[in-house]
């Protein structure tokens, strides 16, 4: 297989398409890179078994087919799995429905298998919710990274996946 780390999500797209690896493999690189980094990152704060497209592909197909993704844990439901917005008190409470930026997350082909830290409602600049304690920034641990999507910006900077789900509120992706 060539290298997963050498590839954005397009490229990785392009070998599931062109049959050069499959999906299954590019989670594979994903988990492990994952387990080997996130111990001292603390970017993933939930594993996700990853959610099947629902109908036909769109138009045009799916663009991220078997590209391995994480959502951030804030407003980016999955229906029964728990969104706890870095909140102690949400922290096992399963969402109610999907949401429809997650639907078109996994209608686009990207393979959701976890959730990014992110502060306590998005309400601080820095990725240090009291649920699951502070995310490190890969390239010096010393410091978490800016925002309340740090968690999918460690994830990325860490190489665990080539893109991960953010959003931008307050600023979060700008920091």
């Amino acid at each position: 297989m060539p290298s997963y780390s050498d590839h954005d999500a397009l490229g990785l797209a392009e070998l599931v398409r062109t049959g050069q690896s499959s999906a299954d493999e590019l989670l594979g690189e994903a988990r492990a890179r994952a387990a080997e980094v996130n111990p001292r990152i603390n970017a993933i704060v939930r594993d996700v078994e990853p959610p099947a497209p629902q109908g036909a592909a769109p138009e045009g197909g799916r663009p991220f087919d078997g590209v391995p993704f994480l959502l951030k844990d804030l407003h980016q439901d999955i229906a029964g799995v728990p969104t706890s917005s870095g909140s102690r008190a949400l922290k096992d409470v399963p969402a109610a429905e999907t949401a429809t930026v997650t639907e078109r997350f996994v209608a686009a082909g990207l393979v959701v298998f976890g959730r990014t830290s992110s502060p306590e409602f998005g309400a601080k600049g820095v990725t240090e919710p009291h649920a699951f304690g502070p995310t490190r920034n890969p390239w010096n641990l010393d410091h978490t990274p800016g925002g309340s999507s740090g968690g999918s910006a460690a994830a990325v900077a860490a190489g665990i996946v080539p893109c991960a789900a953010a959003s931008d509120g307050g600023g979060s992706i700008r920091i």
